[in-house]
């Protein structure tokens, strides 16, 4: 029997689901990388890298080449590259919206006329 796709669905994001993953991710979507050229980028210990390289290999969304004793990591799609694109744009969209709510609350209460002209505000 085979498991439902959106069992699969929360499998694929549960391996987007860390910080280092997705910044990889997103340097790949510019070009190929080597190991070396990523870790200052990322951020993190050389051994944890490669933890993160083999979580998104098992997943299938990259693939490597081997140059002489240089490891190069590529997307496997170009749709990965638009995924990142698109929740960038979900996400702008969504702190647009808290933006705008933060500016509503931090207008004087008068302007919304929950404050009478004579009164002091309290917080």
């Amino acid at each position: 029997m085979s498991r439902p796709l959106y069992q699969a669905k929360a499998e694929f994001f549960k391996t987007l689901g860390h910080p280092a993953r997705i910044r990889v991710l997103e340097l790949l979507s510019e070009r190929e990388h080597a190991v070396a050229e990523m870790l200052p980028e990322v951020g993190i210990e050389a051994a944890n890298l490669s933890q993160q390289l083999a979580v998104l290999r098992r997943a299938g969304l990259v693939v490597t080449r081997k140059e002489g004793s240089t490891v190069y990591y590529s997307l496997t799609s170009p749709h990965v590259a638009e995924l990142l694109a698109v929740a960038r744009q979900i996400l702008t969209g969504v702190l647009t919206g808290q933006i705008e709510l933060l500016d509503d609350l931090r207008e004087p209460a008068a302007s919304t006329g929950a404050r009478s002209s004579g009164s002091k505000r309290s917080v």
